[in-house]
């Protein structure tokens, strides 16, 4: 397995099924801003978790996994049934992810390049699933000075990042704002993209 994006994997029905239970998630576990290691700076996206485990960042502790939400100490919701049955469907792994990041990137939202290097199974990959705006998606190589490309990632793609692809840095250059109209205004009055990534953190 290497870098691969399985286009529409999610249809229309499918997608508004999923913030149906994104919508349980967010209310159990808000979505909170970040920071960064050492300078302490907000990270332009929002983020909150689902799983046993929930990736967090911040100035005094940097990147790790906890199992509780930075501001309300509650454990993290459930991750839904359909992205552990997409797991189960694509992952080509013997046990379930633990922990699935979702980030909210509003228009005007970027992140920069980066690899997934916080777990400890690297021999099981990571899946994203795109929802909402259109994101352009940078893809590089296993070293920051590679030469990379960008992807258009639309609502409902699933992206896998697996064998000697695992560790690619990759990022998101910008947001096609209005690209989509799948978002509810009463959660997301801007619009933008949720990508929810799947992970499997200790060892398989």
């Amino acid at each position: 397995m290497a870098f691969q994006v399985l286009e529409q994997r999610f249809d229309r029905n499918a997608q508004e099924d999923l913030l149906r239970d994104l919508r349980a998630v967010i209310e159990a576990a808000p979505f909170y801003t970040p920071t960064m290691p050492r300078t302490g700076k907000p990270m332009s996206v929002k983020m909150t978790n689902c799983g046993q485990l929930g990736w967090l960042t911040d100035k005094a502790q940097g990147y790790r996994y906890e199992a509780a939400h930075p501001e309300t100490g509650r454990a993290w919701p459930p991750i839904p049934q359909s992205l552990l049955d997409l797991w189960q469907e694509v992952a080509n792994c013997p046990a379930p992810p633990e922990a699935c990041l979702i980030n909210y990137y509003a228009p005007g939202t970027k992140m920069g390049l980066h690899r997934d290097e916080d777990e400890e199974a690297f021999n099981a990959p990571v899946v994203s699933v795109s929802l909402g705006d259109t994101g352009i998606f940078r893809v590089g190589g296993l070293a920051r000075k590679d030469p990379t490309r960008t992807v258009d990632l639309k609502s409902g793609d699933v992206v896998l990042l697996g064998g000697e692809a695992r560790l690619i840095y990759h990022g998101i250059d910008r947001i096609v704002a209005g690209s989509s109209d799948l978002l509810p205004a009463d959660l997301f009055p801007q619009g933008g993209r949720i990508n929810l990534t799947l992970r499997r953190v200790t060892p398989v």
